[in-house]
């Protein structure tokens, strides 16, 4: 292999490099726990061990890089401008410039590093590659632990001007309103969208309190009616939220995925029930699709605005 770019997924609790080829095709990767609680700095210095690894055993000069990250994303000049305490020293984190010098020799002279959101790469990678890879424009929404969402129009992930559109988490929604939200504010989406979420809102409902989390939750679904009824709620407040999503918006397909939308028909149902009895008829036939690429997704995105780039560069 001669030529190939890294794509990078930097999460909360895990960070994987791959390597791709020009197709978008994964070579090889290589994964590690990600170092939040140590700071900034070693979240770089693992991101370059696990590169460094695949290049050497390739022997292969880097094309390009492109990253996936949790936090918010100032993509003109790969700067993290807000973050959670899941990583700390995050914030302000000039990611492209530092890892151009920690990659040094391993990257050709003129290879361009782009930095983007995590779920924006996820949607570039069912864009590109899944779900949405007949459409012209997507909205991506990613219903795990916590609630993201990316746009991408004409092949190209739209951020806004505060580097945050598509953040419909924190979208004010009609059944939340019991809920904080982890902005600190009542009534989001996220408050009873995300996984922790739902469990807050199954205890809210007198569910029993020893359920430790929403996996449980879904498990305990078909006996207990509380926990039916937080999954309905939850998902339910996610297709009113979509409603609202699509009407700004008018995507040509919306995708959803995450672990909270793999719970499967007693979250997707009441999912799309909600979404279909809200939007309004000129977007009635809107495709609202789950996800095909899975954990896959962000590397593939990542992936393949690197060779965007790499392409406009030559």
């Amino acid at each position: 292999m001669t030529d190939a770019v890294a794509a990078v997924d930097i999460g909360g609790t895990k960070t994987t490099v791959a390597l791709v080829d020009p197709r978008g095709e994964i070579v090889d990767r290589a994964t590690a726990s990600t170092p939040g609680r140590v700071g900034g700095a070693a979240i770089v210095d693992l991101v370059a061990a696990l590169t460094t690894s695949l290049t050497d055993r390739y022997g292969v000069s880097l094309r390009g890089v492109g990253v996936g990250t949790a936090g918010v994303v100032d993509t003109s000049t790969g700067t993290i401008v807000s973050a959670t305490d899941t990583l700390r020293g995050w914030i302000g984190m000039p990611l492209r410039s530092a890892l151009r010098a920690a990659l040094g020799e391993h990257l050709e002279a003129s290879a361009p590093i782009s930095v983007q959101n995590d779920v924006d790469a996820h949607a570039l990678g069912e864009y590109r590659f899944g779900a949405g890879r007949e459409a012209s424009s997507l909205l991506t929404v990613a219903v795990g632990t916590g609630v993201g969402g990316g746009v991408v129009i004409d092949g190209r992930s739209w951020n806004g001007a505060h580097h945050v559109a598509g953040e419909i988490a924190h979208m004010p929604t009609p059944g939340a309103e019991h809920l904080r939200c982890p902005c600190g504010r009542m009534g989001h989406l996220e408050a009873i969208g995300g996984g922790l979420g739902l469990l807050r809102h199954y205890r809210w409902l007198g569910g029993d309190p020893t359920v430790a989390d929403t996996r449980a939750v879904a498990a305990r679904a078909a006996d207990d009616l509380t926990a039916g009824r937080a999954i309905a709620d939850a998902a339910a407040a996610v297709g009113r939220a979509l409603a609202g999503a699509a009407t700004l918006l008018d995507p040509e397909v919306i995708v959803v995925t995450g672990g909270v939308a793999d719970i499967g028909p007693a979250w997707w149902h009441p999912m799309e029930a909600a979404f279909r009895a809200s939007v309004i008829d000129a977007l009635a036939g809107v495709p609202v699709r789950p996800g095909e690429l899975g954990a896959d997704a962000p590397i593939r995105g990542a992936a393949f605005a690197a060779w965007a780039d790499v392409a406009v560069a030559a």
